[in-house]
Protein backbone atom coordinates (compact mmCIF):
# COMPACT_ATOMS: atom_id res chain seq x y z
CA UNK A 1 0.00 0.00 0.00
CA UNK A 2 1.02 3.62 -1.02
CA UNK A 3 -0.20 6.78 0.41
CA UNK A 4 -1.98 7.72 -2.38
CA UNK A 5 -4.12 4.09 -1.76
CA UNK A 6 -5.91 5.36 1.12
CA UNK A 7 -9.39 6.35 1.94
CA UNK A 8 -10.02 8.20 4.93
CA UNK A 9 -12.81 9.48 6.59
CA UNK A 10 -12.90 11.27 9.67
CA UNK A 11 -15.41 11.58 12.31
CA UNK A 12 -14.45 15.20 13.31
CA UNK A 13 -15.25 18.17 11.18
CA UNK A 14 -17.06 21.42 11.78
CA UNK A 15 -19.62 23.54 9.69
CA UNK A 16 -19.86 27.22 10.13
CA UNK A 17 -23.50 27.63 9.10
CA UNK A 18 -24.38 29.90 6.08
CA UNK A 19 -26.77 32.89 6.99
CA UNK A 20 -29.41 31.32 4.81
CA UNK A 21 -29.37 28.26 6.55
CA UNK A 22 -32.83 28.15 7.24
CA UNK A 23 -34.44 29.89 4.40
CA UNK A 24 -35.46 26.53 2.50
CA UNK A 25 -36.66 24.92 5.74
CA UNK A 26 -38.94 28.08 7.21
CA UNK A 27 -40.93 30.72 6.32
CA UNK A 28 -43.61 33.70 6.92
CA UNK A 29 -44.38 33.91 10.55
CA UNK A 30 -41.64 31.08 11.51
CA UNK A 31 -38.49 31.72 9.41
CA UNK A 32 -38.96 35.34 11.11
CA UNK A 33 -38.39 33.43 14.64
CA UNK A 34 -35.53 31.81 13.67
CA UNK A 35 -32.06 32.59 14.98
CA UNK A 36 -31.04 35.61 12.85
CA UNK A 37 -27.41 36.21 10.90
CA UNK A 38 -26.50 39.86 12.20
CA UNK A 39 -23.32 42.01 10.93
CA UNK A 40 -22.17 44.60 13.09
CA UNK A 41 -20.40 47.98 10.97
CA UNK A 42 -17.09 46.03 11.01
CA UNK A 43 -19.07 43.12 9.25
CA UNK A 44 -18.24 41.01 11.89
CA UNK A 45 -21.33 37.96 11.86
CA UNK A 46 -23.69 36.64 14.67
CA UNK A 47 -26.00 34.55 14.80
CA UNK A 48 -29.21 36.08 17.52
CA UNK A 49 -32.01 34.14 19.13
CA UNK A 50 -33.87 35.05 21.84
CA UNK A 51 -31.64 37.35 23.16
CA UNK A 52 -29.34 35.03 22.92
CA UNK A 53 -26.09 36.52 20.50
CA UNK A 54 -23.18 34.30 19.69
CA UNK A 55 -20.39 35.79 17.77
CA UNK A 56 -17.30 34.29 16.62
CA UNK A 57 -19.05 32.06 14.84
CA UNK A 58 -16.17 31.04 12.94
CA UNK A 59 -14.26 30.44 15.76
CA UNK A 60 -11.00 29.08 14.84
CA UNK A 61 -12.00 28.94 11.49
CA UNK A 62 -8.40 29.51 10.23
CA UNK A 63 -7.71 27.20 8.09
CA UNK A 64 -5.82 28.47 5.12
CA UNK A 65 -4.04 31.24 7.11
CA UNK A 66 -0.63 31.84 8.21
CA UNK A 67 0.16 30.00 11.32
CA UNK A 68 1.22 32.45 13.49
CA UNK A 69 -2.02 34.16 13.02
CA UNK A 70 -4.24 31.65 14.27
CA UNK A 71 -6.10 32.66 17.62
CA UNK A 72 -9.99 33.23 18.75
CA UNK A 73 -11.03 34.90 15.23
CA UNK A 74 -12.12 34.93 12.14
CA UNK A 75 -15.62 36.64 13.24
CA UNK A 76 -16.37 37.55 9.56
CA UNK A 77 -17.05 35.00 6.76
CA UNK A 78 -14.89 37.22 4.32
CA UNK A 79 -11.69 35.97 6.37
CA UNK A 80 -12.18 32.20 6.53
CA UNK A 81 -11.98 29.73 3.57
CA UNK A 82 -15.27 30.09 1.46
CA UNK A 83 -15.32 26.05 1.98
CA UNK A 84 -15.99 26.60 5.60
CA UNK A 85 -19.50 26.92 4.91
CA UNK A 86 -19.72 26.78 1.13
CA UNK A 87 -20.51 22.92 0.21
CA UNK A 88 -19.02 23.16 -3.07
CA UNK A 89 -15.98 24.56 -1.88
CA UNK A 90 -15.72 21.99 1.09
CA UNK A 91 -15.56 19.61 -1.48
CA UNK A 92 -13.08 21.13 -2.98
CA UNK A 93 -11.19 21.77 0.15
CA UNK A 94 -11.89 17.71 0.97
CA UNK A 95 -10.21 16.61 -2.47
CA UNK A 96 -6.98 18.52 -2.06
CA UNK A 97 -6.51 17.12 1.57
CA UNK A 98 -7.88 13.50 0.46
CA UNK A 99 -10.59 13.23 2.01
CA UNK A 100 -13.75 11.05 1.11
CA UNK A 101 -16.19 11.10 4.11
CA UNK A 102 -17.11 13.88 6.69
CA UNK A 103 -18.61 13.95 9.54
CA UNK A 104 -19.48 18.01 10.91
CA UNK A 105 -20.65 19.00 14.11
CA UNK A 106 -22.42 22.58 14.08
CA UNK A 107 -20.87 25.67 15.15
CA UNK A 108 -23.27 28.35 16.09
CA UNK A 109 -25.68 25.92 17.83
CA UNK A 110 -22.56 23.81 19.66
CA UNK A 111 -21.13 21.30 19.19
CA UNK A 112 -23.96 19.61 21.22
CA UNK A 113 -26.71 21.51 20.12
CA UNK A 114 -26.52 23.30 23.84
CA UNK A 115 -27.00 26.40 22.35
CA UNK A 116 -31.06 25.75 22.68
CA UNK A 117 -31.18 24.02 26.24
CA UNK A 118 -32.37 27.28 27.73
CA UNK A 119 -34.76 28.62 25.41
CA UNK A 120 -37.76 29.94 26.47
CA UNK A 121 -40.37 29.22 23.56
CA UNK A 122 -39.81 25.17 23.30
CA UNK A 123 -42.13 24.67 20.54
CA UNK A 124 -41.13 27.22 18.40
CA UNK A 125 -37.22 25.39 19.44
CA UNK A 126 -38.48 21.99 18.52
CA UNK A 127 -39.24 23.43 14.99
CA UNK A 128 -36.24 25.48 14.47
CA UNK A 129 -33.95 21.90 15.63
CA UNK A 130 -35.82 19.91 13.00
CA UNK A 131 -35.46 22.55 10.20
CA UNK A 132 -31.97 22.99 11.53
CA UNK A 133 -31.53 19.19 10.84
CA UNK A 134 -33.13 19.76 7.27
CA UNK A 135 -30.99 21.68 6.21
CA UNK A 136 -27.84 19.53 7.78
CA UNK A 137 -29.28 16.19 6.11
CA UNK A 138 -30.42 17.81 3.20
CA UNK A 139 -28.75 20.36 1.77
CA UNK A 140 -25.19 20.28 3.58
CA UNK A 141 -24.79 16.60 3.30
CA UNK A 142 -27.25 15.75 0.57
CA UNK A 143 -25.22 18.02 -1.91
CA UNK A 144 -22.91 15.17 -2.45
CA UNK A 145 -23.84 11.49 -1.70
CA UNK A 146 -21.28 9.48 0.06
CA UNK A 147 -19.16 12.47 1.26
CA UNK A 148 -20.68 13.03 4.47
CA UNK A 149 -22.02 11.53 7.62
CA UNK A 150 -24.93 13.01 8.54
CA UNK A 151 -25.03 14.57 12.33
CA UNK A 152 -28.56 15.51 13.96
CA UNK A 153 -29.03 17.83 17.14
CA UNK A 154 -31.60 16.91 19.57
CA UNK A 155 -34.32 19.43 21.90
CA UNK A 156 -32.12 17.93 24.89
CA UNK A 157 -34.33 19.45 27.52
CA UNK A 158 -37.10 16.53 26.25
CA UNK A 159 -35.64 13.21 26.28
CA UNK A 160 -39.19 11.63 24.27
CA UNK A 161 -38.39 14.66 21.92
CA UNK A 162 -35.66 13.98 21.60
CA UNK A 163 -36.58 10.49 20.64
CA UNK A 164 -38.98 11.26 18.17
CA UNK A 165 -36.25 13.75 16.74
CA UNK A 166 -33.95 10.52 16.58
CA UNK A 167 -36.78 8.45 14.85
CA UNK A 168 -37.48 11.37 11.78
CA UNK A 169 -33.56 12.22 11.56
CA UNK A 170 -33.16 8.19 11.35
CA UNK A 171 -35.48 7.96 8.42
CA UNK A 172 -33.98 10.49 6.61
CA UNK A 173 -30.64 8.52 6.91
CA UNK A 174 -28.78 10.10 9.55
CA UNK A 175 -27.34 7.46 11.96
CA UNK A 176 -25.33 9.80 14.47
CA UNK A 177 -26.61 12.62 17.07
CA UNK A 178 -24.32 15.36 19.09
CA UNK A 179 -25.02 15.33 22.61
CA UNK A 180 -23.06 16.75 25.89
CA UNK A 181 -20.16 14.54 26.98
CA UNK A 182 -21.58 15.48 30.63
CA UNK A 183 -25.26 16.81 30.47
CA UNK A 184 -25.43 17.73 33.90
CA UNK A 185 -22.40 20.46 33.69
CA UNK A 186 -25.65 22.01 31.11
CA UNK A 187 -27.78 21.98 33.68
CA UNK A 188 -29.74 18.35 32.19
CA UNK A 189 -29.90 15.35 34.22
CA UNK A 190 -26.72 12.89 34.32
CA UNK A 191 -26.01 10.06 32.11
CA UNK A 192 -26.77 7.77 35.31
CA UNK A 193 -30.38 9.33 35.84
CA UNK A 194 -33.37 6.95 35.25
CA UNK A 195 -35.17 9.84 32.44
CA UNK A 196 -32.62 8.15 29.62
CA UNK A 197 -33.52 5.15 29.57
CA UNK A 198 -35.64 5.72 26.35
CA UNK A 199 -32.70 7.14 24.84
CA UNK A 200 -30.71 4.66 25.32
CA UNK A 201 -33.16 2.60 23.87
CA UNK A 202 -33.35 3.95 20.52
CA UNK A 203 -30.38 4.82 19.96
CA UNK A 204 -29.50 0.88 20.37
CA UNK A 205 -32.67 -0.22 18.89
CA UNK A 206 -31.28 2.04 15.64
CA UNK A 207 -28.18 1.90 15.82
CA UNK A 208 -27.43 5.66 16.14
CA UNK A 209 -24.11 6.84 17.25
CA UNK A 210 -24.18 9.32 19.94
CA UNK A 211 -20.84 11.79 19.88
CA UNK A 212 -19.79 13.49 22.09
CA UNK A 213 -16.99 16.55 21.97
CA UNK A 214 -14.47 17.69 23.94
CA UNK A 215 -15.56 20.81 25.74
CA UNK A 216 -19.30 19.97 26.16
CA UNK A 217 -18.91 19.30 29.61
CA UNK A 218 -15.99 18.18 31.07
CA UNK A 219 -13.27 21.29 30.34
CA UNK A 220 -10.02 21.52 31.41
CA UNK A 221 -9.72 24.26 33.96
CA UNK A 222 -7.46 27.52 33.46
CA UNK A 223 -4.09 26.60 35.49
CA UNK A 224 -3.93 30.70 36.24
CA UNK A 225 -4.75 33.58 34.45
CA UNK A 226 -1.07 34.18 33.87
CA UNK A 227 -0.67 30.39 32.55
CA UNK A 228 0.30 30.57 28.75
CA UNK A 229 -2.71 29.02 26.87
CA UNK A 230 -0.80 26.17 25.40
CA UNK A 231 -1.19 24.48 28.78
CA UNK A 232 -4.84 24.82 28.11
CA UNK A 233 -5.02 23.65 24.28
CA UNK A 234 -2.80 21.07 25.68
CA UNK A 235 -5.03 19.79 28.30
CA UNK A 236 -8.57 20.55 26.20
CA UNK A 237 -8.64 16.87 24.39
CA UNK A 238 -7.00 14.77 27.13
CA UNK A 239 -10.14 16.06 28.87
CA UNK A 240 -12.62 13.71 27.33
CA UNK A 241 -11.00 11.01 29.58
CA UNK A 242 -13.55 12.33 32.47
CA UNK A 243 -16.13 11.92 30.73
CA UNK A 244 -15.24 8.51 29.77
CA UNK A 245 -14.34 7.62 33.43
CA UNK A 246 -18.24 8.17 34.04
CA UNK A 247 -19.69 7.09 30.51
CA UNK A 248 -17.50 3.88 30.82
CA UNK A 249 -19.76 2.97 34.18
CA UNK A 250 -23.19 3.52 32.32
CA UNK A 251 -25.16 1.04 33.85
CA UNK A 252 -27.37 1.26 30.38
CA UNK A 253 -24.26 0.04 28.54
CA UNK A 254 -24.47 -3.75 29.56
CA UNK A 255 -28.16 -3.80 28.78
CA UNK A 256 -28.05 -2.21 25.03
CA UNK A 257 -24.98 -4.04 22.72
CA UNK A 258 -25.71 -1.48 20.22
CA UNK A 259 -25.19 1.15 21.76
CA UNK A 260 -22.21 3.51 20.46
CA UNK A 261 -20.57 6.79 22.30
CA UNK A 262 -17.68 8.05 20.24
CA UNK A 263 -15.48 10.46 21.67
CA UNK A 264 -15.21 13.25 19.58
CA UNK A 265 -11.38 15.13 18.87
CA UNK A 266 -10.15 13.59 22.35
CA UNK A 267 -7.37 11.80 20.76
CA UNK A 268 -5.94 7.51 21.36
CA UNK A 269 -2.54 8.10 23.25
CA UNK A 270 -4.14 8.14 26.77
CA UNK A 271 -6.34 4.84 26.36
CA UNK A 272 -3.69 2.37 27.36
CA UNK A 273 -3.33 3.94 30.99
CA UNK A 274 -6.93 4.81 31.30
CA UNK A 275 -7.98 1.96 30.72
CA UNK A 276 -5.55 0.03 33.18
CA UNK A 277 -6.63 2.15 35.64
CA UNK A 278 -10.48 1.63 35.00
CA UNK A 279 -9.46 -1.97 35.18
CA UNK A 280 -7.42 -1.29 38.08
CA UNK A 281 -10.55 0.68 40.36
CA UNK A 282 -12.86 -2.11 39.12
CA UNK A 283 -11.26 -4.90 40.87
CA UNK A 284 -9.43 -3.07 43.64
CA UNK A 285 -12.12 -1.18 44.76
CA UNK A 286 -14.85 -2.91 45.79
CA UNK A 287 -16.43 -1.51 48.25
CA UNK A 288 -17.93 0.73 45.72
CA UNK A 289 -20.43 -2.19 44.29
CA UNK A 290 -19.93 -1.22 40.78
CA UNK A 291 -21.68 -3.75 38.40
CA UNK A 292 -21.26 -3.98 34.91
CA UNK A 293 -22.58 -7.04 34.01
CA UNK A 294 -19.82 -9.31 34.58
CA UNK A 295 -17.09 -7.46 32.14
CA UNK A 296 -14.32 -5.35 33.18
CA UNK A 297 -14.44 -1.48 32.17
CA UNK A 298 -11.87 -2.02 29.42
CA UNK A 299 -14.37 -4.47 27.90
CA UNK A 300 -17.40 -2.28 27.91
CA UNK A 301 -14.89 0.48 26.75
CA UNK A 302 -13.72 -1.74 23.58
CA UNK A 303 -17.65 -3.17 23.25
CA UNK A 304 -18.92 0.68 23.34
CA UNK A 305 -16.97 3.15 22.47
CA UNK A 306 -15.27 4.92 19.07
CA UNK A 307 -12.18 6.95 19.27
CA UNK A 308 -10.10 8.96 17.05
CA UNK A 309 -6.90 10.76 16.17
CA UNK A 310 -5.67 13.23 13.86
CA UNK A 311 -1.94 13.29 14.81
CA UNK A 312 -1.29 10.86 17.51
CA UNK A 313 2.02 8.64 16.63
CA UNK A 314 2.34 6.79 20.14
CA UNK A 315 -1.12 6.08 20.41
CA UNK A 316 -0.82 4.69 16.40
CA UNK A 317 2.08 2.15 17.75
CA UNK A 318 0.52 1.08 20.58
CA UNK A 319 -3.64 0.67 18.79
CA UNK A 320 -3.22 -3.04 20.19
CA UNK A 321 -3.60 -1.88 23.73
CA UNK A 322 -6.47 0.46 22.28
CA UNK A 323 -8.49 -1.60 20.18
CA UNK A 324 -7.91 -1.68 16.42
CA UNK A 325 -11.59 -1.97 15.96
CA UNK A 326 -12.76 1.00 17.78
CA UNK A 327 -10.01 3.69 16.12
CA UNK A 328 -11.12 6.12 13.28
CA UNK A 329 -9.28 9.08 11.74
CA UNK A 330 -10.54 12.93 12.15
CA UNK A 331 -9.54 15.68 10.28
CA UNK A 332 -10.99 18.49 12.49
CA UNK A 333 -11.32 20.99 9.81
CA UNK A 334 -11.78 23.98 10.22
CA UNK A 335 -10.07 24.32 13.09
CA UNK A 336 -6.75 25.14 14.44
CA UNK A 337 -5.68 21.75 15.08
CA UNK A 338 -6.07 21.03 11.29
CA UNK A 339 -3.08 20.30 9.58
CA UNK A 340 -5.28 20.95 6.13
CA UNK A 341 -4.12 20.19 3.15
CA UNK A 342 -1.49 17.52 4.41
CA UNK A 343 -3.40 15.04 5.88
CA UNK A 344 -2.46 12.05 4.55
CA UNK A 345 1.59 13.54 4.22
CA UNK A 346 1.68 13.93 8.18
CA UNK A 347 -0.94 10.67 8.74
CA UNK A 348 1.12 8.19 6.36
CA UNK A 349 4.49 8.10 8.29
CA UNK A 350 2.93 7.08 11.60
CA UNK A 351 0.77 4.26 9.89
CA UNK A 352 2.61 2.70 6.54
CA UNK A 353 4.49 0.33 8.66
CA UNK A 354 0.94 -1.27 10.87
CA UNK A 355 -0.39 -4.13 9.60
CA UNK A 356 -2.83 -3.24 5.76
CA UNK A 357 -5.95 -4.78 7.79
CA UNK A 358 -5.24 -2.11 10.59
CA UNK A 359 -4.77 0.89 8.46
CA UNK A 360 -7.90 0.23 6.20
CA UNK A 361 -9.36 -0.15 10.09
CA UNK A 362 -8.64 2.98 11.25
CA UNK A 363 -8.64 5.37 8.12
CA UNK A 364 -12.10 4.28 6.82
CA UNK A 365 -13.42 0.51 7.83
CA UNK A 366 -14.44 1.60 11.41
CA UNK A 367 -16.35 4.37 10.35
CA UNK A 368 -18.16 2.90 7.75
CA UNK A 369 -19.28 0.29 10.01
CA UNK A 370 -20.35 2.16 12.83
CA UNK A 371 -21.62 5.29 11.27
CA UNK A 372 -23.25 2.99 8.26
CA UNK A 373 -21.20 4.93 5.82
CA UNK A 374 -21.65 3.51 2.00
CA UNK A 375 -19.10 5.87 0.00
CA UNK A 376 -17.99 2.94 -2.03
CA UNK A 377 -21.64 2.12 -3.46
CA UNK A 378 -22.08 5.99 -4.08
CA UNK A 379 -18.93 7.05 -5.66
CA UNK A 380 -17.07 3.62 -6.71
CA UNK A 381 -14.21 2.79 -4.43
CA UNK A 382 -11.40 3.55 -7.06
CA UNK A 383 -12.76 7.07 -7.24
CA UNK A 384 -12.52 7.48 -2.56
CA UNK A 385 -8.62 7.34 -2.45
CA UNK A 386 -6.10 10.07 -1.49
CA UNK A 387 -4.66 10.05 -5.00
CA UNK A 388 -7.82 9.98 -6.87
CA UNK A 389 -9.29 12.73 -5.13
CA UNK A 390 -5.95 14.69 -5.01
CA UNK A 391 -6.32 14.65 -8.97
CA UNK A 392 -9.98 16.03 -8.78
CA UNK A 393 -8.47 18.67 -6.92
CA UNK A 394 -5.52 19.27 -9.27
CA UNK A 395 -7.92 19.03 -12.45
CA UNK A 396 -10.28 21.77 -10.40
CA UNK A 397 -7.20 24.11 -10.01
CA UNK A 398 -8.28 24.18 -6.00
CA UNK A 399 -5.80 26.87 -4.84
CA UNK A 400 -4.26 26.15 -1.22
CA UNK A 401 -2.19 29.40 -1.00
CA UNK A 402 -2.21 30.89 2.74
CA UNK A 403 -3.76 33.91 2.95
CA UNK A 404 -3.15 36.64 5.68
CA UNK A 405 -5.87 38.85 7.09
CA UNK A 406 -3.45 40.79 9.01
CA UNK A 407 -4.70 39.61 12.50
CA UNK A 408 -7.57 41.88 14.87
CA UNK A 409 -7.80 39.14 17.83
CA UNK A 410 -7.33 41.05 20.92
CA UNK A 411 -4.81 38.06 21.83
CA UNK A 412 -2.22 39.32 20.03
CA UNK A 413 -1.41 42.40 21.60
CA UNK A 414 2.09 42.59 22.86
CA UNK A 415 5.03 40.34 22.83
CA UNK A 416 4.88 37.61 24.80
CA UNK A 417 3.14 34.84 25.31
CA UNK A 418 -0.88 34.30 24.79
CA UNK A 419 -1.96 33.54 28.38
CA UNK A 420 -4.78 31.88 29.65
CA UNK A 421 -5.73 35.80 30.95
CA UNK A 422 -5.84 36.79 27.48
CA UNK A 423 -8.33 34.74 26.31
CA UNK A 424 -10.38 34.57 29.01
CA UNK A 425 -10.97 38.21 28.88
CA UNK A 426 -11.67 38.17 25.49
CA UNK A 427 -14.70 35.90 25.97
CA UNK A 428 -15.90 38.10 29.11
CA UNK A 429 -16.16 40.72 27.42
CA UNK A 430 -18.01 39.13 25.11
CA UNK A 431 -20.46 37.72 27.53
CA UNK A 432 -20.91 40.71 28.99
CA UNK A 433 -21.62 42.93 26.13
CA UNK A 434 -23.41 40.51 24.19
CA UNK A 435 -25.16 37.93 26.08
CA UNK A 436 -23.80 33.99 25.19
CA UNK A 437 -20.52 32.90 23.77
CA UNK A 438 -19.97 29.27 21.98
CA UNK A 439 -18.79 25.75 23.66
CA UNK A 440 -15.10 26.79 22.31
CA UNK A 441 -14.92 29.56 25.27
Amino acid sequence: MEMNDLILGSVDDHVIEPPDLFKQHLSGEHLAQAPQFVLDDQGNGSWVYEGQKVTNIGLNAVVGRPREEYGCEPTSLDHMREAVWNIDRRIDDMNVNGLCGSLCFGTFVGFDGGFFIQAQDKQNTLRVIRAYNDWHIDEWCGAYPGRFIPLAILPLWDVNACVAEIKRVKAKGCNAISFPDNPAAKGLPSIHNSCWEPFWQICNELKVVINCHIGTGFQPPHPSMESPINAWITGMPISIANASADWVHLAALPRYPDLKIALSEGGIGWIPYFLERADFTFKHHIWTRMDLGGKLPSEIFREHFITCFIDDQFGVKNYADIGEDIICYESDYPHSDCIWPEAPDVLWPSIKDLPERVINKITHENIMREYSWEPFTKLGKENCTVGALRAQAAAAGVDTTLVSYGGGDPTKVGTGPVTSGDVVKLFVDQIEGEGKSTDAA
